[in-house]
């Protein structure tokens, strides 16, 4: 692409100056041509731009309205939350008693914070799925989640003023995380990941029967459709992971504003 550009600034453009003055009709097609051309890039750039504003669009939708979410759940019990930008909207969340000292940590806090970050994914698709109404490039997301059970030593970097995960086999989270989103189901081509449904990835089956209470409890409430159980490819350095797959129903007039609390959230599921 950049040897392209890099000929039709060198090679290309100096010749429209010419073919002006050859032909009245030619000068009338570089006009239309040189007029469309991007004043900072110099090339013609208006499908890139729309679908670069669309992802901006979408990502900030997304961003500012996990952000909102969060306070709500630093209410239930105080962890970790780190959000960051890439090509979509990522983030971390870790819980446990060395993060606070204020509060008795029991594992019915992280059952509630996974139960309320699936609910919140179904929200942020809706988001999305709304969004597109007002995007020049249509774009649709997709969504994945990555269970880890067991215990991570973690620690604030000061080097980087973030904090990360501790030790080798701790590290080892962090490489799944990289590799999953990329992944394909066992002996298929077809990616984990695709618009209108949820993966959630695991690699222990107390936690797919865990997630399945989750999923029949939004299925009650007519926030998620269909499951399905699979099984993950091989990936480098990383073997025997499952996912549970679950279908994404959007609502109609869905309104971010009206969506349910922690609270009311977890006093249902009780029920």
């Amino acid at each position: 692409e950049v040897g392209i550009l890099d000929f039709m600034k060198r090679e290309i453009y100096p010749v429209f100056k010419h073919i002006k003055e050859i032909n009245s009709h030619l000068t009338t097609i570089v006009g239309t041509y040189i007029n469309r051309l991007d004043d900072n890039l110099h090339v013609v750039y208006e499908k890139r731009k729309a679908y670069e504003q669309s992802v901006t669009l979408l990502n900030d939708k997304l961003a500012k309205f996990i952000d909102l979410k969060q306070e709500n759940a630093q209410a239930m019990f105080p962890h970790y939350f780190e959000r960051y930008k890439t090509d979509g909207v990522e983030y971390n969340m870790y819980i446990g008693q060395s993060l606070t000292k204020e509060k008795k940590f029991d594992e019915l806090y992280l059952y509630n914070l996974r139960l309320w970050q699936l609910q919140i994914m179904c929200e942020m698709e809706n988001v999305a799925n709304t969004a597109r109404k007002s995007m020049q490039h249509d774009l649709q997301v997709a969504s994945l989640i990555l269970v880890h059970s067991n215990p991570l030593s973690i620690k604030f970097r000061m080097d980087e003023k973030q904090f990360d995960v501790d030790g080798a086999y701790n590290i080892r989270y962090e490489i799944i995380k990289k590799r999953i989103d990329k992944a394909h189901i066992k002996k298929t081509k077809e990616r984990l990941t695709i618009p209108g449904k949820i993966a959630i990835v695991y690699s222990q089956d107390k936690d797919a029967v865990e997630y399945m209470k989750y999923i029949s409890f939004l299925q009650s409430k007519k926030l998620l459709g269909k499951v399905e159980t699979l099984e993950l490819e091989d990936l480098q350095g990383v073997s025997g992971l499952k996912a549970l797959r679950v279908e994404v129903i959007y609502q109609e007039n869905f309104n971010s504003e009206k969506t349910i609390s922690i609270d009311e959230l977890m006093q249902e599921f009780k029920q």
